[in-house]
């Protein structure tokens, strides 16, 4: 029994040893590719380190840096020199241009979408707003009211009842977004003859935020609706 249990442990060592020297074997065989990968996978590595601190993180700075003046020139209303620059700063749309990929690119198209609704020029307002992203929980719904506010001005009433819902949607229960962006699908609505739809929403204000602006034009025009749906 015990000359058994050795014959069987010999047995696995040798296994062992046979898996070994074929993996060693493998090993050296493969020793050119086994390099040439690692070579690659190490090159690819500091290829992206050097990228984010050498071109990407300078790049994002300068961005940010340019965007502060186009952001001043929109509080002030200088509308066209927040868009398209003075000669020394860019403007959203140069910083769109020429920092293409960072953040501060991707928010000067939501920028740019604002001034442009401010000159009357809708369908690039549309243009711009669309290539914004954003999962930001105040500038993500109201980029999408932005949206309905431009196919509103552009008189498609069902685009814009849409993107408000949309808007409402994100915004949750945000006090401060919320009940503008509710307000704003509530005309939406009543331009459409949806009366009973807009009812809806001004009781939703009214009972969600009622010490708002929004609340007290709900106050008023709840009535008004009732009347008019022979209530």
């Amino acid at each position: 029994m015990a000359n058994t249990e050795q014959n069987q442990e010999q047995d696995q060592l040798e296994n062992v040893e046979s898996t070994l020297g074929r993996a060693e074997m493998f090993v050296e065989e493969n020793r050119q590719t086994f390099l040439l990968v690692i070579g690659i996978a190490v090159a690819i590595m500091l290829g992206v380190w050097a990228y984010f601190k050498f071109i990407k993180g300078p790049k994002e700075i300068n961005a940010a840096a340019q965007m502060h003046q186009a952001e001043l020139y929109l509080e002030r209303d200088s509308v066209k020199l927040a868009l398209n620059g003075d000669g020394n700063y860019p403007g959203f749309l140069g910083i769109i241009d020429d920092y293409s990929g960072t953040k501060a690119a991707n928010n000067a198209k939501y920028y740019a979408g604002v001034c442009f609704l401010k000159l009357g020029q809708y369908d690039e307002a549309i243009k711009m707003l669309e290539g914004f992203s954003s999962s930001d929980e105040v500038l993500e719904p109201l980029s999408i009211g932005l949206l309905g506010d431009a196919y509103m001005e552009k008189g498609d009433t069902d685009k814009a009842a849409s993107y408000y819902g949309k808007a409402v949607g994100k915004a949750g229960e945000n006090k401060f977004i919320a009940p503008y962006l509710m307000l704003k699908l509530a005309v939406a609505y009543e331009k459409q003859q949806k009366f009973q739809d807009a009812l809806g929403v001004y009781e939703k204000i009214k009972a969600n935020f009622p010490a708002t602006e929004e609340g007290r034009e709900a106050l008023k025009m709840i009535p008004t609706l009732n009347k008019k749906l022979g209530k």
